[in-house]
């Protein structure tokens, strides 16, 4: 608490926060008009999934994938005996497949090591898969009315203005501040209902670009009496982008195509693609023939005209995929690898595949 103070300078922490709160709590009740199908919901499941899908995806978007979970999987039981394929192809087009797979590793393990039941308490649910302490918090909160603070990039934004906070919200000093912060001004009888409303302020009022204007506690505010509410709060680290080329053969055999599923580590694992070759850099397309001629031992591949290359890209949070595209027809199935498999064109679609090349599949095959 001390160290807090210190942060904050001359802030008068206590005075502050509760009268933050009250108005907060009393603005939650009578103007806020944000609507979502998971609010006030008490289900865990319910509540576990609606996070997982919101984890890094705005709400307009999720909102429909939510939907379409309750409906094929309306309990935890459901997800857990659905088959991977089919949980993956409802999940495609959200990006982030990591959270597909734990999504599916903590529903199997609730409904086998624990009989179907989610976890009650803070620490069982943090330790699922996927969750985070936040997410943890947002369960139990919501779930069960416990008092853990959540702290997403909302409350981040919210707390550093009204306090005024300079210290960046990525530095290890920053994490432990905010977060003592904002388990300090919780409303430990109301923890569920106060998480909400802080988000919720922070999505439609206290935003990127803030509606100071219409703001119950403008004239508390200290980044606004002190007129720094744009400049707040600060993140001191940049994102470096990475680029990476990625060479697909569409290889047919009369109506079959091949396709493998990624399995290793990295983007889009345990989703479906087309024959793929990385390069470090741009490659022409003739070195693209060969490439694909030497890894698959394809010399009898009859390769389409060059004016069939496709080239377009995917922009992803830390990665620019560039996509080269060529078509290829084999007369006779020759050995690829084993991970390898022939999908009828008219079946590709149920396979889950990286947004971008579902796009492809649909316009072009």
């Amino acid at each position: 608490m001390f160290q807090i103070k210190q942060q904050l300078k001359n802030t008068e922490l206590d005075a502050v926060s509760k009268e933050f709160v009250k108005q907060l709590l009393r603005w939650n009740k009578t103007d806020n008009k944000r609507q979502m199908p998971w609010k006030g919901e008490k289900d865990p499941y319910k509540i576990w999934l609606s996070e997982i899908i919101l984890q890094q995806t705005r709400v307009e978007q999720g909102l429909k994938y939510y939907e379409r979970f309750i409906k094929a999987y309306p309990a935890i039981k459901d997800l857990a005996e659905a088959p991977e394929k089919d949980v993956y192809k409802l999940w495609e087009g959200l990006g982030y497949y990591s959270r597909c797979k734990n999504l599916i590793a903590s529903a199997n393990y609730i409904s086998r090591k624990l009989k179907g039941v989610f976890p009650k308490s803070y620490e069982e649910i943090l330790s699922l898969k996927g969750v985070g302490a936040y997410t943890a918090a947002a369960i139990s909160s919501f779930a069960y009315n416990y008092p853990y603070a959540v702290l997403d990039g909302n409350v981040f934004r919210v707390l550093a203005r009204i306090f005024n906070i300079e210290v960046p919200i990525d530095s290890t000093k920053g994490k432990v501040l905010f977060s003592s912060l904002a388990q300090t001004i919780l409303s430990i009888k109301k923890a569920g209902e106060y998480n909400q409303a802080i988000m919720d302020f922070g999505a439609t009022i206290c935003k990127p670009l803030p509606e100071c204007a219409i703001c119950f506690f403008k004239t508390q505010c200290s980044a606004f009496l002190h007129g720094k509410q744009q400049l707040l709060p600060i993140k001191s680290k940049r994102i470096s982008v990475k680029e990476r080329w990625f060479n697909y053969l569409i290889l047919r055999h009369k109506s079959k195509i091949a396709i493998r599923q990624r399995l290793d580590k990295d983007i889009w694992q345990n989703l479906f693609e087309f024959l793929l070759i990385e390069d470090n850099i741009k490659t022409s397309y003739k070195r693209q023939l060969l490439l694909f001629q030497k890894t698959y031992d394809a010399k009898k591949i009859k390769f389409n005209i060059e004016k069939d290359t496709i080239h377009f890209k995917q922009r992803l949070s830390h990665q620019i995929i560039h996509f080269q595209i060529i078509k290829g027809e084999i007369p006779v199935i020759t050995p690829l690898p084993e991970d390898v498999i022939w999908v009828e064109a008219s079946e590709l679609k149920k396979y889950p595949f990286p947004r971008t090349l579902q796009q492809y599949i649909q316009g072009q095959i």
